[in-house]
């Protein structure tokens, strides 16, 4: 396995990754998130992986096939009146295929994650995680992260 930055040649295994993701969370949440649909379009995946601000690594196996991947989003707050000006790597989504899941491609993809973030003069790293993905929550929290901040909801 090699964990690199992405290319326009992965978007096809991006986008089957893409569905996976989206189909557990529609499972978890079908009130919020639509069946069968991508959160990205192909013109937007590939501006993504073209922006310097929006890192997207790829862990791909010896074919060069996608296996997973970590979209990441530069964030900092300059000139804030509450926040410092802390350089965060953010991460916006991160899978690996269901299919080979438990060989550790999550944790070598999201340790690449802490060296990019380190490599780049980031103070912290950061995610969000929806509370229905329960698997997710149990990797987040096996890998060292710790909860900063909770979204709570009151449905109508």
């Amino acid at each position: 396995m090699i964990i690199r930055k992405a290319k326009t040649s992965d978007l096809e295994g991006i986008k089957s990754l893409l569905l996976q993701v989206l189909t557990v969370h529609h499972k978890g949440r079908p009130d919020i998130f639509k069946a069968d649909c991508r959160k990205y379009t192909d013109e937007q995946i590939l501006e993504i992986i073209a922006d310097e601000k929006t890192p997207v690594l790829i862990a791909a196996d010896e074919e060069d096939r996608v296996m997973g991947y970590a979209f990441c989003i530069f964030q900092q707050h300059i000139g804030s009146n509450i926040l410092t000006d802390i350089r965060t790597l953010y991460i916006d989504d991160l899978c690996v295929d269901e299919n080979i899941r438990g060989q550790h491609i999550g944790s070598s993809l999201y340790n690449a994650v802490l060296d990019f973030a380190r490599e780049n003069g980031c103070y912290n790293v950061t995610l969000n995680v929806w509370s229905c993905n329960e698997s997710a929550m149990r990797f987040y929290e096996k890998m060292g992260l710790v909860p900063q901040k909770i979204g709570m909801e009151k449905i109508l």
